[in-house]
Parts: C-alpha cells; sequence; structure tokens
C-alpha cells in the first residue's frame, strides 16, 4: 500500500514538473544571470560559458531554453522593454488636452530613453549590430518602431478631429519624439554627461518641444482648445 502511495504520489509530482525548457522560474534565472554579464562584459565578449556560470545553470539546460547567445539576448531586451516601456502609451489615450497629453507622454518617453539601464542596452546593442545586422534590425521593430507607430496613430486621430494640420504623419512623429528628448539622448549615449537628466531638465525641454511641435503643426480647434486651457488654468 505504501509502495503505491509513494509510486502515485511520484507520478503526480512529475506530471507538475515543467518540460524541459517549459519552466518560467528557470528561464528568469537564466535571463537574470545573462543580464548581469551582458551588462558588464558587452554582447561580444560574454561567452554562453560565463552566463552559465553567472546563472548557475549547467551548459545542457541553457541550450534547452534559448539556441544561441543571440536568441538569449533578444529575449533579455524584450523582458527589458516589456518592464520599462509598460503602460507607457495609455497616456496617449487621455486625449481631452492634447498639449496636456503630449506633455504628459514625452516627460514619460524622455524619463525612460534617458535611464541609465535604456541607454546602456542600446550601447550593446548598436555595439553588437554592425556584427550582427538582423539583430538591431530586430530590436528596432520590436521596439522603436512599434513605439513610433503608436504616436503616429494618435497624431493622425488628432487630425482628423481637426487639432492638427500634418501633411506626413510619420515624419511628424519622428520628429516629435526628437522635439521630446532634444540633447538628451545623445548626451547620454556617448557618455556626455555621467548622470541621467533631471526631472526638471526634462519638463524644461519637453514643453518647450510641445510648444514648438503645436506651433507647427495646430490646426484651428487647437487654438479654442487652447484658449480653454488658458482660462481653467
Amino acid at each position: 500500500m505504501t509502495e503505491l502511495a509513494t509510486g502515485s504520489a511520484a507520478k503526480q509530482e512529475k506530471r507538475q514538473r515543467p518540460a524541459a525548457g517549459h519552466d518560467p522560474a528557470k528561464r528568469q534565472q537564466i535571463i537574470d544571470g545573462a543580464r548581469r554579464v551582458f551588462m558588464n562584459m558587452g554582447f561580444d565578449a560574454a561567452s554562453m560559458n560565463d552566463i552559465t556560470r553567472e546563472a548557475g545553470v549547467s551548459k545542457g539546460t541553457i541550450y534547452v531554453y534559448f539556441a544561441s547567445k543571440e536568441e538569449l539576448f533578444e529575449a533579455l531586451i524584450e523582458v527589458e522593454r516589456c518592464a520599462i516601456f509598460k503602460n507607457l502609451y495609455e497616456t496617449l489615450g487621455q486625449a481631452d488636452d492634447l498639449r496636456a497629453t503630449l506633455e504628459n507622454f514625452g516627460i514619460a518617453l524622455s524619463v525612460k530613453i534617458t535611464s541609465e539601464k535604456v541607454v546602456l542596452a542600446q550601447r550593446i546593442v548598436i555595439g553588437a549590430s554592425e556584427r550582427i545586422p538582423e539583430l538591431g534590425r530586430r530590436f528596432y521593430e520590436r521596439g522603436p518602431k512599434l513605439g513610433h507607430d503608436r504616436v503616429a496613430a494618435f497624431l493622425e486621430t488628432m487630425v482628423e478631429r481637426g487639432l492638427l494640420e500634418i501633411p506626413d504623419i510619420h515624419l511628424a512623429a519622428y520628429q516629435f519624439t526628437d522635439l521630446c528628448t532634444a540633447g538628451l539622448f545623445r548626451q547620454c549615449m556617448f557618455a556626455y554627461r555621467t548622470e541621467t537628466p533631471t526631472q526638471a531638465e526634462i519638463e524644461y525641454i519637453v514643453k518647450a518641444g510641445v510648444d514648438v511641435f503645436l506651433k507647427a503643426y495646430g490646426a484651428g480647434k487647437l487654438a479654442a482648445q487652447e484658449r480653454e486651457r488658458a482660462k481653467s488654468g
């Protein structure tokens, strides 16, 4: 009877145990180890052996989850992107006051893009892209391009509502995000500045950028909205 119970318990435990390559905790353990290695060594200098040691797993285990260093790096970037940019674009759904919406979104975007973690990740991607251009292309398509498309869709909605007049939506979307990080992003990328921008700096630059953007693309209905905003303020 005891043997039957023991055998039954063992079978149940086996059924509950994740199949090889499908254990979320083990996958996260590998990604956490990879994060430390890539951040300390960069993409090219890091090896799968370095990552297995840091993650505390066997080489056989790591290859069950990730076929190559490139695949592991892309998985890490995707995890980081989801964590950092989560809920960012929800701001664009609050469009009762166009200027306030653009300012709030621009500030949130600039804070994230100039953060130490994002800057370091982009440096690593740029360094690796010279040797593996498809890695850089996928990084852009899954991150910056998707974000750009969300901004472009928002601007198109504002054009339809008569608040903006924009002949080239996609160009204007690029212009807007550039205005929100004017000077800051490149200074951070090239380590011209060693500390992240302050909230006050970011707000000053974004508000000035939004002002330029609305002067360039504002339509008739926007003027009425601005007057209402001035009265309430």
